[in-house]
């Protein structure tokens, strides 16, 4: 059974720094597209950012110069790189990823940003 799990959220103060990741388990097929998605306390569901197969990547204009998306094929995992973390980041972090030809989600991973 695939499973997409997010880890890396944490707490820490405006200007740091965060690695998060979502990597795939129970499958011997690689992420081929994986996206990000944000979801701040009252406010809907926002896109972050994308990479696709061939690791061309998009990110969301909002974040733009602050994140960086790469993946590691050996753990078939993604990762989201945030720089100049901003209080207005704190949000639920959670991605989905097309694994097998199938789409999977994560259940999320807490990223909080104090001032």
């Amino acid at each position: 059974q695939v499973q997409v799990v997010e880890s890396g959220g944490g707490s820490v103060q405006a200007g740091g720094s965060l690695r998060l990741a979502c990597a795939a388990s129970g499958s011997t097929f690689r992420i081929v597209v994986a996206n990000w998605y944000r979801q701040a306390p009252g406010n809907q569901r926002e896109f972050v950012a994308r990479i696709n197969s061939n690791d061309d990547t998009n990110y969301a204009d909002s974040v733009k110069g602050r994140i960086a998306l790469s993946r590691e094929h050996a753990q078939n995992t993604v990762f989201l790189q945030m720089n100049s973390l901003k209080p207005k980041n704190t949000a639920v972090y959670s991605c989905n990823a097309i694994v097998g030809g199938r789409l999977y989600w994560g259940r999320g991973t807490q990223v909080n940003v104090s001032s």
